[in-house]
């Protein structure tokens, strides 16, 4: 960790939570929090103003699951919904019946492909092939067909063993962005920490700020200006963020 920033006080903090701060669980539902992480969040929301939020793919009802009130302020669903440290939420309406005509052929191929999984997260759906990793080239033709089945303005997104259906625009650069004109992350350095190519984004999003970019693990290539490769040597850092800043 010795290449890691230093902590500062000034910063806005932002997670990824699936394998940046939790290690990635063979499905969705399989994910362990360790008792020490909400302490931890909490203890760097104290440390910097209040200014940390959950950037994650996961619905912000499902952080919350995982997570309870540790962090009030989520973008979920890459920022397809965000609720800011105030605790208003902002979301899309639910999408029409194309959505549900793309989740019901999903979970039919992932019924016949044994591995594959289907996560409906009621305003997008992904298709998770960590189990059966034979399954990719399958699982992204599936999830292109099913996109074009009336999904006009939506996008086919990858990532770690999952393909994911969403609507186009989205991504966590922006939900960052939207963070940061609001209180208490305004006037403060972006440091975005993740893991995945749909981290990628992100990293861009504070670089164009003038903030730091953390990716966890060993993909390349990468817009983040450090690297560690381990959750454990993330939460290791954050601890020394939550102690020293």
């Amino acid at each position: 960790m010795s290449g890691l920033p230093e902590p500062r006080a000034g910063w806005a903090l932002f997670l990824d939570f699936d394998g940046s701060i939790v290690e990635i669980a063979p499905t969705p539902g399989a994910v362990e929090v360790p008792e020490t992480l909400p302490p931890l969040l909490r203890g760097l929301r104290a440390a910097l103003g209040g200014a940390v939020a959950i950037v994650t793919g996961r619905p912000i009802a499902g952080i919350d699951s995982f997570l309870g009130d540790a962090v009030p302020a989520v973008a979920g669903l890459h920022g397809l919904e965000r609720r800011g440290a105030d605790g208003a939420i902002v979301r899309p309406p639910l999408p029409g019946d194309a959505l549900r005509r793309a989740v019901a052929r999903l979970e039919a191929f992932a019924a016949a492909h044994p591995g594959v999984l289907v996560e409906d997260k009621t305003r997008s759906v992904a298709l998770h092939y960590r189990l059966a990793p034979e399954a990719e080239a399958a699982c992204r033709d599936a999830a292109n067909a099913a996109l074009a089945d009336g999904l006009a303005g939506w996008a086919v997104a990858e990532g770690k063993r999952v393909f994911e259906i969403r609507p186009e625009g989205v991504a966590k650069g922006a939900a960052i962005a939207a963070f940061m004109a609001e209180a208490p992350f305004r006037g403060r350095v972006p440091v975005f920490c993740g893991d995945d190519i749909t981290d990628e984004d992100g990293f861009a999003a504070v670089d164009a700020l003038g903030g730091i970019g953390i990716r966890v693990g060993d993909a390349a290539p990468t817009r983040a200006a450090f690297e560690v490769a381990t959750v454990g040597e993330l939460l290791g850092w954050l601890a020394r963020v939550a102690g020293h800043a």
